[in-house]
């Protein structure tokens, strides 16, 4: 990969790094300002309160992936990654200086509960936005090694909060952390997203998009600027929408149950002390980041199919013994070595499912067209995982949280054993938009060797 396309690749990550930062440390610090925002109750209902704030936050991301994925399609990748990061870093500055209930009494979870929600709106467009501006700005047969970097992104923000966590565990005690240290991490992500915001504003355009723009082509459905983003446009491509939701389906539940839950899980079901659960989650992310270009470059040579069908297949028939095992893991190694069996298992998802759905869709509709249906997914499933799990907590029956995750993997190995490949598709080309002649071209030959794609 040329010099350009690394540099498209490390401003789109460093952005999506900070965004992610921010969405992740409100989880891994609920702990600390549950009781600061709802006191009553005992320590599973106060999470289940900052949980279901937490699930909010999703609800509002099929509309920012509807407004944002609409700016991408309209006005360029560049404008709504800009657009995200501003967003986000005003959420993060509402958080850090939201009154507690001792201060405002509700007043100060009525703040928290707003900024969650332009946190959603933020993410609901960052996602498609840095996907499909990754997927352009790499060459074909790099996709995706590159688009893994979205995870690689998105993990290093965790990985940042946690280790944030940690060194404040170390530091500060724990009535300081409870009383006003869990705001320091919420001013950190306020700076960065300063930082990003500069960067982000002085990144490149993808080739990809340019030339769509520059094409000359007109008519409903095919290149008429008019038909850019818009929802009329995608009604078009609704079979690859539904896709997307089924095929995220699977894939997003088992990454928050994996990543946002894992440490409330270890500290509130397993009984390790928080400091434990921290660092487990800690080092099992950064195995787990590093392991996703491997898995994106594996998916360039033998297809991304295999890959998600192996992730599928892991997570049906893995999650109820891992997460059997994971409650009684006692201590530290025990507990680390399954979360790292279970994060390896759920690389077959992460690490290329930005490329797949981006190659699904045209250049005119493919920030909304990767956006909105993964937006209303991950509402529907990846949002809420954290409150049903705390929800079959509380209810005495908290393995049928284990079979739900294992249920909606295998309904994403449905869609996966029967979907095509889209390894090999031409961007520029894909799902008849015309190329810059303005003949309709079908998806580019697989090259030889390559598996055929399914019907």
């Amino acid at each position: 990969m040329g010099r350009e396309h690394w540099k498209k690749i490390w401003v789109g990550s460093a952005g999506n790094m900070v965004e992610w930062f921010d969405w992740f440390v409100y989880a891994s610090f609920a702990t600390y300002f549950a009781g600061a925002f709802f006191p009553e109750g005992n320590d599973t209902a106060k999470l289940m309160n900052t949980a279901g704030i937490f699930a909010v936050g999703f609800f509002m991301r099929p509309v920012g992936g509807w407004l944002l994925g609409r700016v991408g399609d309209r006005k360029g990748r560049k404008a709504a990654l800009t657009l995200t990061v501003t967003l986000m870093s005003a959420s993060a500055v509402l958080i850090a200086v939201a009154p507690t209930y001792g201060v405002a009494g509700y007043g100060g979870a009525a703040v928290l509960l707003v900024a969650r929600l332009l946190q959603g709106l933020s993410v609901g467009g960052e996602y498609a936005a840095s996907a499909t501006y990754l997927t352009e700005a790499s060459a074909p047969q790099h996709r995706g090694f590159a688009s893994s970097f979205q995870y690689v992104s998105m993990t290093a923000g965790q990985i940042l909060g946690l280790g944030l966590q940690i060194v404040l565990q170390r530091t500060m005690s724990d009535a300081a952390l409870h009383s006003w240290g869990w705001r320091i991490p919420f001013i950190v992500g306020a700076l960065g997203a300063a930082v990003v915001f500069y960067l982000r504003r002085t990144m490149l355009e993808t080739e990809v998009y340019e030339a769509s723009a520059d094409d000359p082509a007109a008519g409903p459905g095919t290149g008429d600027p008019a038909e850019r983003g818009t929802l009329k446009a995608l009604w078009a491509h609704r079979r690859e929408a539904f896709l997307v939701i089924a095929l995220t389906m699977g894939g997003t539940v088992a990454y928050y149950t994996y990543t946002t839950y894992l440490t409330k899980y270890l500290s509130n079901s397993a009984g390790l002390p928080k400091q434990t659960a921290t660092l487990v989650s800690f080092c099992a992310l950064i195995v787990f980041a590093a392991i996703q270009p491997l898995a994106g470059r594996l998916s360039d040579r033998i297809g991304r199919r295999p890959l998600l069908i192996t992730f599928a297949v892991g997570s049906t028939l893995l999650t109820v013994p891992i997460m059997t095992m994971l409650k009684h893991a006692g201590s530290f190694w025990p507990a680390l070595g399954l979360s790292l069996l279970a994060l390896v298992v759920i690389t077959g998802y992460t690490s290329i499912n930005a490329c797949v759905k981006a190659e699904l869709f045209p250049t005119r509709i493919r920030a909304l067209g990767v956006a909105l249906p993964y937006a209303i997914a991950n509402a529907l499933f990846g949002g809420t995982a954290e409150y049903v799990a705390l929800w079959f907590k509380n209810a005495g029956v908290e393995s049928g949280y284990y079979w739900y995750v294992a249920g909606c993997a295998a309904v994403s190995l449905v869609v996966y054993v029967t979907m095509r490949e889209t390894r090999d598709i031409d961007l520029g080309r894909v799902g008849g938009e015309p190329d810059r002649a303005g003949r309709t071209a079908q998806p580019e030959a697989p090259a030889p060797g390559a598996p055929t794609p399914a019907a």
